[in-house]
């Protein structure tokens, strides 16, 4: 909202001009997100150990995180509280790709929420089912897809709408028409980023700092997307309007870092279904919105690794009738069963994470 009322200011004074750049509301998006965190931070920790909303502890895991039982959870409420609050602010609302990235992230956030709640006060449940929560996902997914392939065709500009046409990284010629299919890929993109960030958090930090700097990277795409020289130049597609996703991704790294503040080891919360279905969805529809979608996967390459690790390790449980890949699986909990120590695996794959980042951005230019 601050951005529709600074920007008429114009007439009192030209400084009013710097809040119509996007780098600057980037900037101010980020700042706020992570003030706004950090001081909620302290109260919502309380509040959710006052209703005694506490980490469960998986009894096969490893005994070093027994320590971790009872920490307050569901932390990832001030994170989407603090993202959408900051959005509202600094960037255009009506922006379509805009809107559609906050339905999912709101959407995504109530659907871990909803699982959250009900592992903690109903245990014998164990949350929301496996598949009514793809369920759920999969329709508040499709429904921002939609929303976004009908409503950019309708944006002024020379992009030509949202078009289903899937692009490779490092092949600039290479760009098939999925048509309709496109709809199944990019709702696979949705689900594949919820649910990777949410395998992943497992450890203090380990989650939240790749998901930091994934938004970084999509900060930068979105940005040159929006710009007809940068995207000319790097042949990527450009994308009117997808300059207010810079604006977003910025919020996210600010609510993710004011986050961290308080899930850096030890944790003193945890950012549950809540934080994690929300953030990977988040950035996988960014992905989708800026035609960046196979980036997802060197930028994210952390959530891949941990998510493969996962299927490899209960397809060969299955076929071999009861042998293992890994000592445990997620990958960072195989790390730590070989002997590392927790920190040593976060900070080595946060090393891991600045270098697929690196890799990704340089993508850009090779091809």
């Amino acid at each position: 909202m601050l951005f529709y009322l600074l920007t008429k200011l114009v007439w009192l004074d030209s400084f009013f001009n710097v809040f119509g750049y996007v780098t600057v509301r980037s900037g101010l998006a980020m700042f706020t997100s992570f003030i706004i965190a950090v001081l909620a931070g302290p109260r919502v920790i309380r509040r959710l150990a006052e209703m005694k909303v506490g980490q469960v502890i998986r009894d096969d895991g490893p005994e070093t995180h027994l320590s971790k039982a009872g920490t307050p959870t569901m932390g990832g409420v001030f994170i989407v509280g603090s993202i959408v609050a900051s959005t509202l602010l600094w960037a255009d609302v009506g922006n379509v790709y805009l809107i559609a990235v906050l339905i999912v992230a709101v959407g995504y956030g109530a659907v871990g929420f909803a699982d959250d709640y009900m592992k903690i006060k109903r245990k014998d449940s164990g949350g929301l089912s496996g598949k009514y929560k793809i369920v759920l996902e999969a329709v508040i997914g499709l429904a921002a897809i939609l929303f976004m392939a009908y409503a950019a065709n309708d944006m002024p500009g020379d992009s030509g709408g949202f078009d289903t046409v899937l692009r490779f990284p490092f092949f600039k010629e290479l760009a098939p028409d999925l048509g309709a299919f496109y709809l199944v890929f990019a709702l696979v993109v949705l689900l594949s980023g919820a649910n990777s960030v949410n395998l992943t958090d497992g450890l203090d930090g380990l989650a939240i700092f790749p998901v930091i700097m994934v938004a970084m990277t999509y900060a930068a795409i979105a940005y040159l997307a929006a710009r007809t020289d940068a995207s000319a130049y790097l042949y990527i597609p450009f994308i009117y309007g997808a300059e207010e996703l810079t604006v977003f991704c910025g919020a996210l790294m600010g609510a993710g870092l004011g986050f961290l503040w308080y899930n850096c080891h030890p944790a003193e919360v945890f950012m549950g279904d809540v934080g994690a279905l929300s953030l990977g969805g988040a950035l996988g529809c960014v992905a989708v919105a800026t035609k960046h979608e196979f980036i997802l996967l060197i930028a994210g390459g952390i959530f891949v690794a941990e998510t493969l690790s996962v299927i490899l390790q209960v397809g060969y449980f299955k076929a071999t009738g009861g042998k293992r890949i890994f000592m445990m699986a997620p990958l960072h909990h195989h790390f730590e069963q070989k002997g590392w120590h927790e920190e040593k695996v976060i900070v080595r794959f946060w090393i891991v994470q600045i270098l697929l980042v690196l890799f990704a951005l340089a993508t850009l230019k090779l091809r």
